[in-house]
This record gives C-alpha cells, sequence and structure tokens, in this order.
C-alpha cells in the first residue's frame, strides 16, 4: 500500500479509535500517537498492540509515537469543586494542599512561586483566565484578576515569558518511558521542552531504542532552539500551549519558524494541535481548519496530526480521510513544488554531495522513483531533506528502522533482506519499485546505498537501472 502523497499524517489514539486501527491505516494515518497523559497501562499495551495487528494486516510499516506527559502545571482542589471570580477580585496562591475558596488557591508546585516575578502575568485553564502578580514569596503569590469568569479543580497553569526550574522528566514520565520502550514504541515525545539538557537526558535513558521528539510549547525553548534541535531527531510544533504563552498573532510566525528551523537540518516536523478540532463533533471541518492543514503541506511539514479529533471525536475515521483529502489535493497544485520549496533553499553547500546529485537526477521526467538502501534511516531521511517530488522506496532490514521511517516526508519504508552485492541490490531496488506500483517496467529507478553493505552512514553509490521490461 502506497501513498499518493508525501506529507504524513499522525492520528492519536484513544476510546473513539484504538479499536480501528486498520481503517485509519486505510484511511491515511502513518504514524498513531499514544498519549501517555490519559489512560492505565493495559489500555496502551492494547493499543500498540492494535497497531502492530494493523500493520501486519495492511503490510505497511506503522510508527508508534510515545507521548510523555511532562510537567503540567495544575490547579488543586476547591471546596464546592468550583468557584466564580471577576476581574479586579484579588486571589492568593499558596502551597497550602488545603481545598481552596473565593480568596485562595493551592498551587503545588514550589517551582511556580520560585519563577514569579513582580508584574508577571498568571494563565490558567488554556489562558481563560489572567492574573497579574502584585505581591510574590517563596510560598505565594498575591494576584489580581484582570481576566475570566471562574476557575474549577485542577485546571492548568502557564508562566508566559518566563523559564520554570522545574526537571522536563517527571516521575511518572521516567516510568512511562519505561513502559512505553519494553513495549516497543519508535518514537518518544518529551513535552514542555525548555532547554537542551531536557533532550539530553531524555536521550542518556532512551539509549537508542527510539527515536526522540522535541515538543516545542514553551517560548524558553525557542531561545535555545538551535541546542535543542541538536539532540533530537525530530520536532512537534505543538501549538495548545505555544498558543497559550504566545500572543495569537505570533503562533503562526512561530510555526513558520519552527518548520524552516527543522527542514533547515532535514529533521521531521510535525504541526500539531487543533488542525480539524471542529472534528471532535462535526462530520466535516471548517474552511480555516482545511487552510490551516494546507498551509502547513505548502510549508514543506512533514506530518500533521489529529489529537482530539482522532482520539476521543466522534468521527475519527472521517477526520482522517479528510486530512488525506486535504494534503492529496494541496500536492496536485501545480504551484505547491514552488511554494514548497521557497521555505527552503534547496541549493545547500552543507548537503551531502550525493544526495544533492541524487536530487538533482531525479528531477528527470523519465526517474519514476527513488530507492535508498539505509541501516538507520539515515540515507533516506537525507533524501527526504531535499524534498524530491517523486517517492522515495527505503529499503531496510531492520523492522524497527522502517517503522521511524514511516514519518518522514515523501519516504516508503519496507523491510528487505539485505543484498549481498551491487548486483542483487539493484535487482532487489528494481524488483521492489515494481512490486509496490513506484515504478513500471522499463521505468527508471535511481538508486542510492553505501558499501560494504550494512555499514551506517556509509551511502557512497549512486546507481541508475530500468526495471526490466518482462
Amino acid at each position: 500500500m502506497i501513498r499518493a502523497r508525501r506529507a504524513r499524517i499522525v492520528a492519536t489514539l484513544g476510546p473513539a479509535s484504538r479499536d480501528r486501527v486498520a481503517e485509519l491505516a486505510l484511511a491515511g494515518a502513518d504514524v498513531f500517537r499514544v498519549n501517555f497523559s490519559h489512560g492505565a497501562y493495559a489500555d496502551h499495551a492494547r493499543t500498540i498492540a492494535a497497531v502492530r495487528e494493523a500493520e501486519a494486516a495492511i503490510g505497511r510499516p506503522l510508527a508508534v509515537l510515545a507521548d510523555l506527559q511532562g510537567p503540567k502545571l495544575r490547579l488543586g482542589e476547591f471546596e464546592n469543586g468550583a468557584i466564580a471570580i471577576k476581574p479586579g477580585q484579588h486571589l492568593r496562591l499558596d502551597l497550602k494542599s488545603t481545598p481552596g475558596d473565593q480568596t485562595r488557591i493551592g498551587v503545588p508546585h514550589p517551582e511556580v512561586f520560585a519563577a514569579l516575578r513582580q508584574g508577571a502575568v498568571v494563565l490558567l485553564d488554556d489562558g481563560k483566565v489572567r492574573l497579574r502578580v502584585r505581591d510574590h514569596g517563596p510560598d505565594f503569590a498575591d494576584t489580581e484578576v484582570e481576566a475570566g469568569e471562574a476557575l474549577s479543580d485542577h485546571k492548568g497553569l502557564n508562566l508566559p515569558a518566563l523559564s520554570i526550574p522545574i526537571p522536563a522528566l517527571t516521575d511518572k514520565d521516567r516510568a512511562d518511558l519505561n513502559f512505553a520502550l519494553k513495549e516497543g514504541v519508535d518514537w518518544v515525545a518529551l513535552s514542555f521542552v525548555q532547554r537542551a539538557a531536557d533532550m539530553a537526558e531524555l536521550r542518556s535513558l532512551v539509549q537508542g531504542r527510539a527515536n526522540v521528539l522535541a515538543k516545542i510549547e514553551k517560548p524558553s525553548a525557542l531561545e535555545a532552539l538551535d541546542e535543542i534541535l541538536d539532540l533530537c531527531q525530530a520536532v512537534m510544533v505543538a501549538r495548545g500551549d505555544l498558543g497559550v504563552e504566545l500572543a495569537p498573532e505570533e503562533v503562526p510566525v512561530v510555526q513558520k519558524q519552527l518548520v524552516r528551523a527543522a527542514r533547515l537540518r532535514g529533521l521531521p516536523v510535525i504541526v500539531a494541535t487543533q488542525m480539524l478540532e471542529s472534528m471532535t463533533h462535526s462530520p466535516t471541518p471548517t474552511r480555516a481548519e482545511a487552510s490551516d492543514v494546507a498551509g502547513a503541506v505548502y510549508e514543506g511539514a512533514d506530518a500533521v496530526m489529529l489529537s482530539a479529533e482522532s482520539a476521543v471525536g466522534a468521527y475519527p475515521l472521517e477526520a482522517v480521510s479528510i486530512m488525506d483529502r486535504i494534503i492529496t489535493r494541496v500536492e496536485h497544485d501545480p504551484r505547491w513544488p514552488e511554494l514548497m520549496r521557497a521555505e527552503y533553499p534547496v541549493e545547500d553547500a552543507d548537503a551531502d554531495a550525493l544526495v544533492a546529485a541524487a536530487r538533482r537526477a531525479a528531477e528527470a521526467a523519465s526517474t519514476a522513483c527513488l530507492v535508498a538502501f539505509t541501516t538507520t534511516g539515515k540515507t533516506a531521511q537525507r533524501l527526504a531533506r531535499e524534498r524530491p517530488l517523486q517517492a522515495t522506496l527505503a529499503l531496510t532490514p531492520n523492522p524497527d528502522t522502517a517503522r521511524r521511517m514511516a514519518l518522514i516526508w515523501g519516504v516508503e519504508p519496507r523491510v528487505v533482506a539485505e543484498p549481498s552485492d551491487p548486483e542483487e541490490l539493484t535487482k532487489v531496488a528494481v524488483d521492489q519499485a515494481v512490486a509496490t506500483g513506484l515504478a513500471r517496467p522499463g521505468q527508471r529507478v535511481l538508486m542510492l546505498a553505501g558499501l560494504p553493505m550494512g555499514r551506517p552512514g556509509s551511502a557512497n553509490i549512486l546507481r541508475l537501472a530500468h526495471a526490466p521490461t518482462r
């Protein structure tokens, strides 16, 4: 099963969809996100097993992305579960564990008070409530309500423009990570990354058992973006909390900056959050949502993501299908290549010479597809960085590598036995290209591989071959 598009779809699994994985994959989902902010381990294990069963059924590698919750800051509880508030009202935040009332709110995070500054803004409940700090100490903050009408138990808390001295990996995250790695997930996403050390810690724990992804949802991460990208293997533009802490007009600008920064490095980049939000309850998206998905595709993002739409929504299959249709339509726009490549300077002095040559050779109309033999996925990823318009058939003997490549733009991963010599390499390449439908008999296939076979990072051969006519 070959995709008729280059951008990939990440679908979050949950109660509405974990029993429909094969249907979602046939509709267009390439990567399945397991959100460790919700659900029990038994549910997650069943979800991951369902992805593996669907993969075997449809004959196409599918990736599992484990999304760690991270240090989500939340309020404590209230005496009656909720309170009404109004602008001008004074509220004290403190470390007390007793239920809150109309005058005070428990915040069980000492790191919050360590980060606060006079005049700082505190956002609650995804920005629906805004407080201004008038006085503060190591265990309290006196604030004035600037906007908002109500608060209830355990709502989220954000501190825009402040770096919070809190580790990115909580004890829960460490336990979740251990479970996810034992279950054999392919990607691990770290939430609320603020500094490069956060990604370094994750990589030291993962030890190559999965690829790691940085979720950019804190403005402080933007200040250390280069160092963070040095330590991750993909990046997600997580517009949920990012949109809470940044002004609305800043979010699309930051999205473009992040997509471009990732593409320049050849890192897969996912655009996420509220892409088809209305489809949580509606069978069709709004026109603005369709344009949002299309915009990410025109920017050249590797993938777009569904969250609540596919996890708990009433129309998970329809959401994936419509996202697939939007991507496909954009990629049939004659101006799509021009607009997509405008986001990234194709002529790059740092590009691998062999990959650059492959891209130029692939521009010939007679080239049906590219075939990359890869052990770790790096060769296919370097090709994807150049955004060739032909599909890249990535052949690897490693099933884990094939699954991880399911996230990469334009790459069709398949598992094959490792060829023993250049002649067998050529035969495997053209046979697989024909078998998958990427090339017809007599068409030209462009191969990128390395000798000796099986040595990571040794791509040194660019070869042209024609699929046999009989």
